[in-house]
């Protein structure tokens, strides 16, 4: 019985120390049209935009025409890491689906997607999760060229602001 309880203990240090270091969970999980060097490429300028500048407000801008909130760089930005971030597109909404929910009219493929709680909108191009580790966007942004790559640069600086502790009331 001795040995048994040995073994089981001699193996439980080996196997514990397997894939649990500080690199572990580091990165996408990529569901989307593009490759995984282009995420981190997103991911990267995000860290540098941060570093250098902090808009804390840009939707209260937009809806409530209020004054700008914006702080200096920070630092910290370049060592925070994606942990298991799950990267994807939603369908759109369709017209007729947004018409009747806000009144407005846009043609297929309208480039918005329903903004779960709590988000400040209904609907958005594209919205970040936290305690799930998610950034979506809409399907028709998928090809957009630069577009795409402004949505999903903005979502990763969120990711990362909330990982720095940043109130996200208004991004």
């Amino acid at each position: 019985m001795r040995a048994c309880v040995d073994f089981l203990v001699i193996g439980c240090v080996l196997f514990s120390g397997c894939g649990s270091g500080p690199e572990s969970g580091i990165g996408f999980i990529n569901e989307t049209q593009h490759s995984d060097a282009q995420l981190w490429s997103l991911w990267k300028a995000a860290q540098t935009n941060l570093s250098r500048q902090i808009d804390i407000n840009p939707l209260e801008r937009q809806f409530h025409n209020a004054a700008p909130e914006m702080l200096p760089g920070d630092p910290r930005s370049l060592n925070v890491s994606p942990h298991q971030l799950v990267v994807s597109s939603q369908p759109d909404v369709p017209s007729t689906a947004l018409y009747a929910a806000a009144g407005v009219n846009r043609p297929d493929p309208t480039g918005l997607i329903l903004c779960p709680e709590p988000c400040n909108v209904s609907y958005a191009a594209a919205y970040s999760q936290y305690s799930r580790r998610a950034s979506r966007y809409a399907a028709s942004w998928e090809f957009a060229g630069n577009n795409f790559d402004a949505l999903v640069q903005y979502e990763f600086e969120n990711q990362i602001l909330k990982t720095l502790g940043y109130d996200m009331k208004w991004r």
